[in-house]
């Protein structure tokens, strides 16, 4: 037995050296034995939080390639920053490879975790939470990847941002898995970026459940391929609480998945209740914009398997009016704004902006509706929508699978 005790701590032992794991305990130093250790750290180092409650007055930030920074559980070791005194975020990680896992970060004056520029970022199990609920006064962003390839966020929890709980930003490949977002603007956002999954999450009790946009005036744009499958989007009723002059204010309370101006998006096999302004909505980026470059329309939205209750029976008629006013008493279940170009609303082109596979509602047929915002803005007295569902149904459409090109150690 005494055998097998040595032979244990000797292999313990070994492994810390090799891959030189160092053990943080908290403390009324906790800021400076962190930030030293993140500073000194060597490749395939990892930086281990025990168990406890960190008080921290300043950002952390970690600039060497393929370390882990670890705790005991989202749960169990806290680094709380309600007494943040310096620092735009709680942590800033701008290295490749980066593994974080098993802790949580609290109350941040901004953004919680910002990753920039990395080739391979692991988020695991991580919460990020401001513990005093909604309000416009939050940071921002939770986990916030951006201009980043192979990122993976699996098993994490975010809460209370003012913009957005999980947000990944001109990135490519990229998989959101198994994660919950709650009482955020938006809870899950993919923004301009390529080749994105995000599936088995739970998003409820945001403003909006599921965000996925494309937007002018930023380096990357015309966001693509992206899957959303197999999520709870349920109950998204936090009243919008984005700072004044934010896109993501605009978000109508109560939506449940929102796309805008991509092209190849999946919805399929998503079960989305209760949300009382749209379960699905479709729409073009209507603000005005000077970018030559940028496609304000969506294209290849194909909506499919999904299941939709009870959604659009409470229309927020300050940022939705349009649907307000030409659905009146309750919305269908998914819904296009109709703005398109002019070949395909004159009718020349057949149009392939939204296709609709088999969806399912409660009690009855899922509806649908195309607002036909075109016509309504060019000729107002022609103006009608369109609900016919069998006009807008089509084929799947391909898209790229992800594959992560970044080895982790």
């Amino acid at each position: 037995m005494k055998i097998k005790i040595i032979c244990f701590m000797f292999v313990v032992f070994i492994s810390n050296f090799l891959y030189g794991k160092v053990i943080i305990d908290p403390g009324p130093d906790a800021y400076d034995r962190i930030q030293e250790a993140l500073i000194m750290a060597q490749p395939n180092d990892n930086i281990h939080l025990s168990s406890g409650y960190y008080e921290l007055e300043d950002g952390l930030s970690l600039d060497i390639n393929n370390v882990t920074i670890s705790g005991d559980g989202l749960d169990k070791t806290i680094l709380s920053f309600k007494n943040q005194k310096s620092g735009a975020e709680g942590l800033l990680v701008t290295s490749d490879g980066v593994t974080l896992r098993d802790f949580a970060v609290e109350d941040t004056i901004g953004d919680a975790i910002v990753v920039k520029k990395a080739n391979g970022i692991r988020f695991l199990r991580i919460r990020v939470e401001w513990t005093s609920g909604p309000k416009s006064s939050n940071g921002a962003y939770g986990l916030y990847p951006v201009e980043s390839k192979d990122v993976l966020i699996d098993s994490c929890v975010a809460i209370g941002a003012s913009d957005a709980g999980i947000y990944v930003g001109q990135s490519e490949r990229i998989k959101v898995l198994n994660s919950e977002a709650k009482f955020n603007v938006a809870g899950i956002e993919i923004e301009n970026s390529y080749y994105a999954e995000v599936i088995n999450n739970t998003a409820h009790h945001n403003t909006g459940g599921i965000l996925i946009f494309d937007l002018p005036n930023l380096p990357q744009q015309g966001g693509h391929d992206i899957l959303v499958k197999n999520n709870k989007v349920i109950n998204n009723d936090t009243p919008n609480f984005a700072p004044e002059g934010n896109i993501v204010g605009k978000t109508p309370n109560g939506t449940g998945i929102m796309v805008m101006a991509n092209e190849n998006v999946i919805l399929e096999e998503n079960f989305i209740e209760g949300n009382a302004t749209a379960g699905i909505l479709v729409v073009s980026y209507l603000e005005e914009y000077e970018d030559d470059k940028y496609n304000p329309l969506p294209n290849r939205i194909y909506i499919t398997n999904n299941q939709l209750n009870n959604n659009g029976y409470s229309v927020d008629s300050k940022r939705a009016e349009p649907i307000a006013f030409l659905t009146k008493d309750k919305a269908p279940e998914i819904i296009w704004d109709g703005v398109t170009n002019f070949p395909e609303w004159l009718g020349l082109k057949k149009q392939e902006r939204l296709i609709l596979g088999d969806n399912r509602t409660k009690g009855g047929k899922t509806d649908m509706i195309n607002l036909n915002l075109m016509t309504y803005a060019l000729l107002p007295w022609y103006h009608e929508p369109k609900v016919n569902y069998d006009d807008y149904k089509g084929e799947k459409i391909p898209i790229t699978p992800v594959k992560f090109e970044k080895i982790w150690q």
